[in-house]
């Protein structure tokens, strides 16, 4: 059996992992510190098959506007370090996942593609952490160079799921959404206010479909890099209009600032590669995806 280890483990895709590799050890920021080279060094010397590198700061626009010294700073430490001493005590596989806000901020064409990752700057409200993910995926290429290593990285869409931190600062656009819905019905509220104008596009996955795609990695012994996205690219009103309706909240009222920062306008990239993977990978619905994390929501008091 594969020794595996998998950081950031109690957050939302790692949480998904459990259910698909129960097998496999789960870390989070109790057990090390990827910010420390102690930790780092020690965790990677307890030998490894294979490691699953999910832990990174995350947030929203607002804290990445507000916070972008603490963005780059944590996730460049926590990604070379562990790099270095998983080469260093021979682990033979890693995997890690980046994002899609890594791409260039606008591009002549679309879906973006994984060649065309360094063909311009990252947008600029997450520009910090854009830098330390990106640097993640020339590190992991530069390490297959230059020692043979099969390290790979996979650039996953906008997520949501159960197990997202619910928080309006934090969590990601759909998690915080839905927080929102939750808050007005129990409010007695039919009223829903979001940042923004509404107009820009986005891929947006259920977390449980990449832990699928991390599993049949892992399984398959892929060593390719690629991007993990639904085919469906919708503006953010749209999907805010679908979660409504997927909650059986239609006769809610959205409302847009038309003042907060809208982050890039689109990023969509293209999941050809990986359907030359996995051929048969079928991804979970939009709005079966959001009744599912509703309902999680709700019967979890999460909110």
């Amino acid at each position: 059996m594969k020794k595996i280890v998998v950081t950031g483990g109690s957050g939302l895709v790692g949480r998904h992992l459990r259910q698909i590799l129960p097998e496999a050890e789960y870390l989070s920021s109790s057990d090390y510190d990827l910010r420390s080279e102690a930790d780092v060094k020690r965790l990677c010397e307890r030998g490894w098959d294979h490691i699953v590198h999910l832990a990174a700061r995350v947030g929203g626009i607002i804290e990445n506007i507000g916070y972008p010294a603490e963005f780059i700073e944590d996730n460049l430490l926590m990604n070379t370090l562990l790099l270095k001493y998983a080469r260093l005590n021979e682990v033979s596989r890693l995997t890690a996942v980046l994002s899609t806000c890594i791409y260039p901020d606008t591009y002549p064409t679309y879906p973006l593609r994984e060649e065309d990752l360094h063909n311009g700057a990252p947008q600029s409200t997450n520009f910090p952490y854009a830098i330390a993910k990106r640097s993640l995926a020339v590190q992991i290429d530069a390490y297959a160079k230059q020692y043979g290593l099969k390290y790979n990285y996979l650039i996953p869409c906008n997520l949501y799921g159960e197990f997202d931190k619910v928080d309006e600062q934090r969590s990601h656009y759909l998690t915080a959404l839905l927080g929102k819905i939750i808050k007005a019905e129990r409010e007695g509220r039919k009223e829903i206010r979001l940042l923004g104008t509404g107009t820009p596009m986005r891929q947006f996955m259920y977390g449980g479909d990449l832990a699928r795609v991390i599993g049949h990695c892992i399984d398959a012994d892929l060593t390719e890099s690629f991007n993990v996205a639904v085919d469906e690219n919708r503006t953010i009103r749209e999907i805010a209009e679908i979660a409504l309706g997927a909650c059986g909240k239609d006769d809610f009222e959205l409302h847009f600032d038309n003042i907060s920062p809208d982050g890039q306008y689109r990023k969509d990239v293209s999941n050809a590669r990986m359907r030359s993977l996995i051929p048969d990978f079928k991804f979970t619905s939009l709005n079966e995806g959001i009744r599912k994390v509703y309902d999680y929501y709700k019967e979890h008091s999460t909110i």
